[in-house]
This record gives C-alpha cells, structure tokens and sequence, in this order.
C-alpha cells in the first residue's frame, strides 16, 4: 500500500491528496492510510498533512526504499517486487540465490553497501554505502543461453537512456557494455545465468551505478568516473534506478519477441563512443599483457547479435564479447 501513497502523492505533484481520495483509491480506511503514511515518515518522507485538503509529498530521502522504487515504475510492468538491504555481500548473490528458491521473473534486489560487490572475469567492485545505485534484476527469459549477452549490451543502452532522462547527459558505451562520461567509466554490468544446452533457468542482470560518488580509489580513478564528479550535482538515485528499470524492461521484452537486437542497432551505434575510431583488439588476454596476440581496425558498430564488427585490411572482422578486450589505441576508449 506505501507504493500506492507515494504514487498517488508523487502524482499529484505539488497539490494536495484528499484523505477520501486515497481511501477510495486504495479500498481501505482512513486509519489504515494514516498507519501507512505515518511509516513512510518513519523512513524520511516528509509528507505534510492539511485539514480539508489532504497530503502532500514535500521531500524524500535520498535512499533505496523498495515502496519508492515500486511507486516510480509501471504498475503493470515486469519488475512488482523489490528487496532493499543496507548491508549485503552482493547483489547478484542474493538474486541467484532467490532464483534457485523459485522466485519470480521481475524481482529486483538493491543494496546501500555490497561488501562482495562482483564484476567481470572475477574483479572486485567499489560499492561504497549511500552514494551509488546497486543492484540485479532476475528474468527467466525464453531464449537460447548463446542470446543471453544481449541483455548485457540492453542493461548498457538502457543507463544511457535513464542518465539521459534523469540527469540531462549524453552518457556513451564503449562496447560492449561499459557506460562512459567524459571517457570514463560510469557503471559496470555483470550478467550471469544458469542453464543447460538449449535452455536458460534464469538470468540477473546486475548494475552498479557511480551517482554520488566524490572520489575513487587510486586503482580505479584513471578509468572511473560519477555523475557528481561530472555535474557538481547529486543525483536521486530512487529515481535514476527507477528509469534504469522501465527502460531496460522496455528493451527486454521487445529482445524475447525479436530474439536478436535488430531494433537497437541505429541507436546503440549512435551513442557507441568507439565508432568509426581505430581500436585495438586483445585477445583472451588482458590490455596489461604483451601486444602479439591483438589486431587494429575500425570499430564500425555492432550487428544483430551484439557483436562488434571491426574493419581490418578491407575486411569485416566480427568481434564477441567474453575473453576479449577491446581499447582505442591510445587509452581506454
């Protein structure tokens, strides 16, 4: 009921909702709203109560609160059920483990603070507490376990439109899923199924979102940057997740209808930072690594099962994500 209060107040925008509105709205009794607002402020949500006019939303904390979450995304849309924690080992963990327990397409799992936070080929990831936005998303999607990358470049597309939406920014991907600002790095993705030969049990699509952050640590600066460090303002990370949510859903379900990404090759090669630009291509290996086992070409966009196609000597080479890196010639992107 706390996400029906909040929608119906967030709704209203900065007008007053009638006590009788939200009891008729919701089928519940006056005191049974009141209980409900009174936690909402419980938690940091300043809602001011007027005789004869009703409620009002006047401010919410800058927190991941399952409620909010719910009320700023489509109520009949694919995620209906939100688990926030202050404190966990990881996210995708946790997502993985609700999986195997039988938990439904659309469950979402945030966290304040991940003490484990994973990314790819088993790298730790920064999750310092109230600053950034972490989180997994599990589907059980009807696909082949080779499309399953797909959903890897959608989650990165997806950002691009949210940051665009929320934080008025022109973010870039750097194929195939880093999410890059000023040509550093933003977020990192990191998809993990279970599955047999030709079918997926399920996915979790987890996201870590640099909002708020105001430094990095000396591994990490060269390559990373936030939203703050880049706008001198915070975000509202309920409402930057939120839009995560909706678009990547959105991107979702049209990806089990087509079964490839025919309908986001034009506009994830319009926002692909190393498009049409000289690359290098490294091989099972990391950029550390000596030289011999790479290729230089052009970056030349993505096809319709994500790869990238990269122009070497008149020929069009494609490129799989996985055990391979790829980096302008001269630095990251």
């Amino acid at each position: 009921m706390k996400e029906k209060i909040l929608r119906a107040l967030r709704d209203a925008g900065a007008g007053y909702v009638s006590g009788t509105e939200l009891c008729e709205a919701l089928g519940v009794s006056r005191q049974a709203v009141w209980k409900n607002i009174t936690v909402l402020k419980e938690n940091g949500y300043q809602i001011e109560s007027v005789p004869k006019k009703g409620y009002r939303l006047a401010s919410v904390p800058d927190k991941l609160y399952a409620p909010d979450l719910l009320s700023r995304l489509p109520e009949n849309g694919i995620c209906q059920k939100v688990e926030c924690f202050q404190t966990i080992d990881s996210t995708n963990t946790k997502a993985k483990q609700l999986a195997e327990l039988g938990e439904a397409e659309g469950m979402l799992v945030t966290a304040e603070e991940q003490t484990a936070g994973k990314g790819r080929r088993g790298r730790s990831w920064e999750s310092d507490p109230g600053v950034g936005i972490w989180m997994t998303l599990l589907l059980r999607p009807s696909i082949l376990p080779v499309k399953v990358t797909g959903l890897t470049l959608l989650a990165a597309l997806a950002l691009v439109r949210a940051v665009k939406k929320v934080c008025s920014l022109d973010a870039q991907i750097k194929w195939p899923n880093d999410v890059i600002l000023a040509k550093k790095k933003i977020c990192g993705i990191l998809t993990e199924m279970s599955s047999e030969e030709n079918f997926v049990h399920y996915v979790v699509v987890g996201i870590g979102i640099n909002a708020n952050m105001s430094s990095f640590s000396k591994e990490v600066e060269k390559m990373a940057t936030s939203i703050y460090l880049q706008t001198g303002k915070k975000t509202n990370r309920a409402e930057l997740a939120a839009a995560w949510v909706e678009n990547f859903c959105g991107y979702y379900e049209q990806f089990i209808q087509k079964q490839d990404l025919s309908f986001v090759i034009e506009e994830y090669n319009g926002v692909m930072a190393n498009k049409d630009k000289e690359v290098r291509v490294y091989y099972g290996m990391t950029e550390q690594a000596s030289l011999e086992n790479t290729d230089v070409g052009i970056a030349r966009g993505i096809d319709r099962d994500g790869a990238l196609l990269v122009e070497m000597e008149g020929q069009v080479k494609r490129i799989v994500s996985g055990e391979v890196s790829v980096r302008g010639l001269h630095g990251y992107v």
